[in-house]
């Protein structure tokens, strides 16, 4: 055996030795991917993403569709992670912007999941105050052992106790620092638009002297009937744009896509400003494979959504509720929104 044949031998064992590594040796990094989009005027398996109870929903048409990011599963090898970087549809970023070494991937997806449940409230809270409807004191929960078992329930607005009206959180506090702990109250509460007046024995406050109801409560909008929202496996807050507009158009007294397929993402609060999120460009293609006729873009996130924009597919600056509303009425009457 010659010198050339050895080297070429030796050669072909090494890379079949890097080739099989490379296959099966994990890197610390996470692949991303197009997730799914979900439109937040349908429903998912049969299951509707809103639900409203207590009045008749209103007639829409068209599609609101959040949009996802995806984390296919399995550790990513360094021939995947490789091949990752030189694909336009998928983003390579290091394991710990998704999953922080501090906490358990188990962990990570409880945090990133109630992040969701969280940003379902505020698109509530949101899409309500934008209809108009005034805020009031909400039970979010019962507490453990509570006192109110069977007699209030997530939902209720309070509205007096013992005949003292409650309006805020404040005059809920000063009223019930007066009630020593073991009386039994009569506490008014609205539950999807009918009034009721619950019976309660209190408890000892947790702090301070007076009684405490056993409720958990939440100063928000309110409106006189029920929206359940329901999206399984999605976590982080990015849906809540999408989630306050589906709100408002299954609600609100216009059909706000006239028939047309609307993409988006972003964060809302309370007072309905939209916060920028993570995985713009991936979110970009799945609007696109879904042939959709506007996407709208946080406005922080516009640079880099320009800097990824998809053929076809306008990106409208959205900074708050209202310039999302305002894109939306553009759309439908054929004028140009407010584009990144």
């Amino acid at each position: 055996m010659n010198r050339r044949t050895t080297v070429l031998g030796a050669g072909t064992v090494l890379l079949l030795v890097f080739g099989v590594l490379g296959a099966l040796l994990p890197v610390p990094y996470v692949a991303q991917v197009p997730g799914p989009t979900y439109n937040t005027l349908g429903d998912i398996d049969g299951t509707p993403i809103i639900t409203v109870s207590g009045r008749e929903p209103n007639e829409t048409s068209g599609n609101l569709n959040l949009t996802t990011v995806g984390i296919p599963q399995g550790r990513l090898t360094l021939v995947g992670a490789v091949q990752g970087w030189f694909d336009s549809e998928v983003t390579v970023v290091p394991r710990e912007q998704v999953y922080p070494s501090d906490r358990s991937v188990e962990e990570t997806q409880a945090a990133n999941r109630q992040a969701f449940l969280t940003s379902e409230q505020a698109a509530r809270g949101a899409a309500f105050a934008e209809l108009g409807y005034p805020e009031k004191v909400v039970v979010q929960d019962l507490a453990e052992e509570s006192a109110a078992e069977g007699q209030l329930q997530a939902g209720d607005a309070l509205e007096s106790v013992d005949g003292t009206p409650t309006p805020d959180q404040a005059a809920l506090a000063a009223v019930l620092a007066g009630i020593p702990p073991g009386s039994t109250v009569e506490v008014g509460y609205t539950r999807a638009g009918e009034p009721g007046v619950a019976t309660v024995t209190t408890a000892a406050a947790a702090e301070g002297d007076g009684s405490a109801l056993g409720v958990l409560i939440l100063e928000t909008p309110y409106a006189p009937f029920d929206v359940d929202i329901e999206v399984d496996d999605v976590g982080g807050p990015s849906a809540g744009l999408m989630l306050a507009l589906g709100v408002i158009d299954m609600v609100g007294d216009t059909d706000l896509t006239a028939g047309a397929v609307v993409a988006g993402t972003g964060t809302i609060d309370g007072a309905g400003a939209v916060g920028p999120i993570g995985g713009i460009p991936l979110k970009l293609v799945s609007a696109r494979e879904i042939g959709a006729e506007l996407f709208l873009v946080p406005a922080d996130n516009c640079a880099e959504a320009v800097a990824n924009a998809q053929p076809g597919l306008p990106l409208a600056e959205v900074a708050t509720l209202d310039d999302a509303l305002e894109a939306l009425a553009d759309l439908r009457a054929g004028r140009t929104p407010e584009l990144c």
